[in-house]
């Protein structure tokens, strides 16, 4: 009996020991454990961020092929085909679509509503404004709204034009047509958005007052001539019309466009200083 407790006694282990290989302690061991986790999440790292590049990579090639299908579409459908230009004397047509969609993509319509929204185009000699609406993908419509001129006078070579308060608004080496000339007022300089030096600025408002009437009638004409007395005379060619004092002159102007076209190619002169409603005639005297 008492060998067989010593064999069993003999046989149990002490719990807390642990079998070490030689030449390694359990602070080392350790140490390759870490080592070896370390490696392989280094290996995942890796892996993650390759795949995060080629996810990147796909993404921004998808973006590219769809920012340039995009503009593809947008050039081929929005072009500009169709040009209304209203409002424009000064500049023909041409010179005002060429100041409106000379730029670059200036034939897009998509492009120049974003370019125009909410605001005209200004800074441009003769004109107050322009307006661009977009009236269609392929039409647009330029709307000019130019300086109100009521007339010219010619210095030093130059046309010198002027609004209703005698203000000058331009000067240019063309004449404008519709604006008629302005002779026989007496200044002895020009200085631009500043009023003509006159001896009467109150003029100027029966200088528009006439171009206004004459354009209400579809009549031009080629010069209005003032004298010392500021008795108007219209021009016409080579006929005269004389109005007289600012009196009446809307009447006068009315009654003249049924006479004018028998006057037209005629050189004389229309004597037109004495009106009233019941005048059916007057006086032609030819030179």
């Amino acid at each position: 009996m008492s060998g067989e407790k010593t064999a069993k006694r003999k046989k149990r282990r002490n719990p807390n020991l642990r079998l070490v290989k030689n030449g390694e302690t359990a602070q080392g061991k350790r140490k390759r454990r870490r080592t070896g986790r370390r490696e392989k999440k280094e290996e995942k790292v890796r892996f993650g961020k390759a795949k995060r590049i080629g996810i990147l990579t796909a993404v921004l090639s998808c973006l590219f092929l769809l920012l340039a299908g995009a503009y593809i579409y947008i050039i081929n459908n929005y072009k500009v085909t169709t040009v209304h230009v209203d409002g424009n004397i000064h500049y023909t047509k041409e010179e005002i679509t060429e100041m409106v969609m000379g730029d670059r993509f200036g034939d897009n319509s998509l492009f120049l509503s974003l370019k125009y929204r909410d605001r005209g185009i200004e800074g441009v000699p003769f004109v107050e404004t322009m307006d661009v609406d977009i009236e269609a993908k392929d039409t647009i419509r330029i709307t000019v709204y130019e300086k109100a001129l009521a007339g010219y006078v010619r210095y030093l070579g130059r046309y010198v034009y002027f609004d209703k308060d005698g203000i000058v608004v331009e000067t240019s080496e063309e004449e404008t047509a519709g604006i008629p000339q302005v002779t026989g007022l007496a200044f002895d300089h020009v200085i631009l958005h500043d009023a003509l030096p006159v001896d009467k600025p109150e003029l100027f408002e029966e200088i528009l007052n006439i171009t206004q009437q004459l354009s209400k009638y579809n009549l031009s004409a080629d010069r209005i001539y003032f004298d010392a007395g500021y008795q108007v005379t219209l021009y016409f060619g080579e006929a005269k019309i004389v109005l007289g004092e600012n009196k009446d002159i809307n009447e006068k102007i009315m009654k003249l466009q049924h006479i004018l076209p028998d006057l037209l190619g005629k050189s004389g002169t229309l004597d037109m200083r004495e009106y009233s409603e019941d005048t059916k005639t007057y006086s032609f005297e030819q030179d």
